[in-house]
């Protein structure tokens, strides 16, 4: 005769049944409500301590770059403790230097630890550096979630004020971190001077320099006292026009009084263009949306097409029209419908296979698993800081196959308990979970294990990707 060991969950929830029935419905219940609650993005937020120092030296060849500025930063950051790799690019102008640290360093520590290192070389840099170095921290969130493209036969000026106006609107939200404007005209007034007439006239640079900076000030002009109000007092005296920089005085003394429109030629125009956009080959101003790490993807692109929309009616002319790109939200959605139809389908499917093998009851009970684990796994998600994306959406596919197979295999042994054995059916059902647990733990694990090293893999082809887009 042969000696059966009960499965200790197994035992509790065949002799509580009205309580597994009742859990079960508030698995359902509150499943479903954090399912509707949980972030949605395409990509998982992956965090690599990786810190970039950019520093800029205007008209400095790659070699003195390298040897000036490049390797006197280097030899500081070699000394900072759990520093994995740092690599560094010397161009003309400009030095790179990429500082990655080890996984268990967070990113605030990592980048404290940089900037101090760089504090410490600017003794051995040159003095007259034109910008940096700069230290920044590497963001994988940092990636547009959508192209805001604004059109129209109103030249690149008006649509400049459009997207400004609509870059607040959207940086208003509390999913978006922030919104770049690309291929938009900046304005700026030049004064182009004349150097014939500034020695006619016994005029530096450095007196029209001096005489232009001193009068573009705003000061205070102290407090004014008001009966029991005291109103602060300031004196705008910054530029707005060509003009008002055309009647500065540049120099005076003996009757002899120097304007700069005297030496100069004042204009308003725009800043040389760095960014351009197109579409359908027309020029327009794109807004890149970048949303905040953790945030609901589509939540957000649905705000954004609803506040284009009503911008789009309410503001523009029937000759400018916005056009949404490039949005991530659409990926992400066509994920998630194909886990709620794999739910679905695999439910009804694996229940009417198993109707013609373990009968209608037991095939139900197996189908019931699919939706049940899928809904208790959403419970769980947010305490491990889990969004759902393209990872966690592969993660329930595959787990789901390995459920009904388990399931199937616990099914079937209680059948042959009670048909072959002649076991009472609950007694069977506590048997038959005990003796099939070692093999179905064994087998998931195995199914699981080929897919540990490719956690790894994900991380350095993640860092790789934005090192590559980046640079």
């Amino acid at each position: 005769m042969s000696i059966h060991k009960s499965f200790p969950i197994t035992a509790w929830a065949v002799e509580n049944r009205t309580t597994i029935y009742v859990l079960t419905a508030l698995i359902l219940l509150i499943g479903a409500m954090v399912y509707q609650r949980l972030p949605k993005e395409q990509f998982p937020d992956i965090v690599v301590p990786t810190i970039l120092v950019t520093t800029i030296n205007a008209g400095t060849s790659p070699v003195d770059v390298e040897n000036l500025i490049t390797r006197q930063i280097e030899k500081q950051i070699k000394g900072i403790a759990d520093v994995k790799k740092v690599t560094s690019q010397s161009y003309q102008d400009v030095s790179i230097i990429t500082v990655e640290f080890s996984t268990d360093i967070t990113p605030t520590v990592a980048k404290q630890r940089v900037t101090d290192a760089v504090d410490r070389s600017k003794a051995d840099l040159p003095n007259d550096i034109t910008k940096g170095p700069d230290v920044a921290e590497v963001d994988f969130s940092e990636f547009p979630i959508m192209f805001v493209n604004i059109a129209g036969n109103v030249g690149l000026d008006k649509l400049k004020k459009y997207a400004d106006e609509l870059q607040d609107r959207i940086e208003s939200m509390k999913e978006i971190r922030r919104v770049d404007i690309i291929g938009a005209l900046d304005k700026e007034i030049r004064v182009d001077l004349d150097p014939n007439r500034m020695q006619t006239l016994s005029v530096s640079f450095d007196d029209v320099s001096r005489a232009i900076g001193s009068e573009n000030v705003n000061i205070s002009g102290g407090e004014l006292a008001s009966g029991s109000i005291r109103r602060n007092v300031q004196i705008s005296g910054e530029f707005h026009t060509a003009p008002e920089i055309e009647k500065v005085v540049v120099k005076s003394g003996r009757g002899n009084t120097v304007y700069v429109r005297d030496i100069a030629n004042v204009v308003e125009t725009n800043k040389e263009q760095l960014t351009f956009a197109r579409l359908d080959g027309k020029p327009v101003v794109t807004l890149s949306v970048l949303k905040k790490a953790g945030e609901n993807l589509i939540d957000a692109s649905d705000k954004i097409q609803e506040m284009v929309s009503k911008y789009t009616s309410e503001k523009l002319p029937a000759n400018v029209s916005v056009v949404i790109t490039n949005d991530m939200s659409t990926s992400t959605r066509t994920s998630i419908a194909d886990l709620v139809n794999s739910i679905i389908i695999g439910f009804i499917l694996v229940t009417l296979v198993l109707m013609f093998f373990m009968g209608v009851q037991n095939a139900l009970f197996v189908g019931m698993a699919t939706p049940l684990s899928s809904f208790l796994a959403f419970m769980v998600l947010p305490g491990m800081d889990f969004t759902f994306n393209i990872v966690v959406t592969f993660s329930f596919l595959l787990a789901m196959g390995i459920i009904v197979d388990d399931a199937i295999v616990v099914i079937e042994n209680t059948h042959r308990l009670h048909k072959r054995e002649g076991i009472e059916i609950k007694t069977a059902a506590k048997y038959a979970a005990a003796e099939v647990f070692a093999p179905v733990v064994a087998g998931t694990l195995t199914t699981l294990a080929p897919f540990f090293p490719c956690c790894f893999g994900l991380v350095w082809l993640g860092s790789s990707w934005y090192t590559y887009l980046r640079y």
